[in-house]
């Protein structure tokens, strides 16, 4: 029952219609029996600075943040967590008095599946990222903070690999991952404990590609962790083909769920979120 005092949270993108935020937090909210709801606000890069002002005067509670606006928000806010200035993106954003305040959720949920259900001695291990875009740079900082002996990106692009490590500089990040081009591959993958999908290869619908063959997959060594950031289709071919060669696999449903839970605590101001019921309200709602 939405009423005058229904508090807002929502989501806000372009476009955002393919978001499943409002289906995991609202059925956390109703779990919790709370007077919110969470809705998704679909706005163009133009119109962006607009929007925040007006959920200002409208006294919107918080909002997470995808595509586009990730790093564009930036200059609109009073206060950017120190995780967030080191990624460069906030993806979730709460009012604080007058102000508005950023931080980035994602590190926290990229980590999480790997803390809770894998209980080693990260500093032992070696870390592989295929990728150089926004998604890579909350994964670098996550096996930052699992505190990995090697992490190393690798990417198609030399030019943008460069800008990837150009632009942590100023970061106490800078000195902590190596750069590599694609073709370095099979000699990082002899090495990896711990390899990671952040490209979009294999997304649905082009649910037939892989970042990797299945010959490169089987470079890993045994019992190695294979995580892709795609949770559409579950499992994504990359995983399939992971799975085959005995490795452990993580899909991206945790990730997201994580995330969201963690966003939600900061809004609600809560120690804890019903996170078996956002994971199930996404499960249902995707048929798996």
């Amino acid at each position: 029952m939405i009423t005058g005092k229904t508090k807002l949270l929502g989501v806000i993108g372009h476009p955002v219609e393919h978001s499943l935020s409002p289906v995991m937090h609202n059925a956390a909210l109703a779990k919790l029996g709370l007077d919110y709801v969470y809705l998704p606000f679909p706005i163009s890069p133009e119109n962006l600075a607009t929007a925040i002002a007006g959920f200002a005067s409208i006294g919107i509670v918080g909002f997470s943040i995808t595509i586009p606006h990730k790093q564009a928000i930036l200059p609109l806010l009073s206060t950017i967590s120190p995780i967030a200035q080191v990624i460069g993106a906030v993806n979730t954003v709460t009012r604080q008095g007058d102000t508005w305040v950023g931080t980035n959720t994602d590190v926290e949920g990229f980590i999480a599946p790997l803390q809770t259900t894998y209980h080693q001695d990260w500093s032992q291990k070696k870390a592989v990222i295929l990728g150089n875009g926004g998604a890579a740079r909350a994964v670098v900082a996550g096996c930052i903070q699992l505190g990995l002996a090697e992490i190393h990106v690798v990417g198609r692009n030399w030019q943008k690999l460069q800008a990837f490590r150009q632009s942590w500089q100023n970061s106490p990040f800078a000195d902590q991952f190596q750069i590599h081009e694609w073709t370095e591959l099979p000699n990082l993958l002899h090495q990896a404990n711990l390899l990671v999908n952040t490209t979009p290869i294999g997304m649905y619908p082009h649910i037939n590609d892989s970042p990797l063959s299945s010959q490169e997959i089987s470079y890993l060594p045994q019992e190695a962790i294979v995580y892709d950031l795609i949770y559409i289709p579950k499992p994504s071919k990359f995983l399939h083909l992971a799975e085959t060669q005995g490795a452990i696999i993580i899909d991206g449903l945790e990730m997201l769920v994580q995330q969201g839970a963690a966003a939600l605590k900061i809004w609600l101001q809560r120690e804890t979120v019903p996170v078996t019921e956002m994971r199930q309200a996404l499960q249902n709602h995707l048929g798996i």
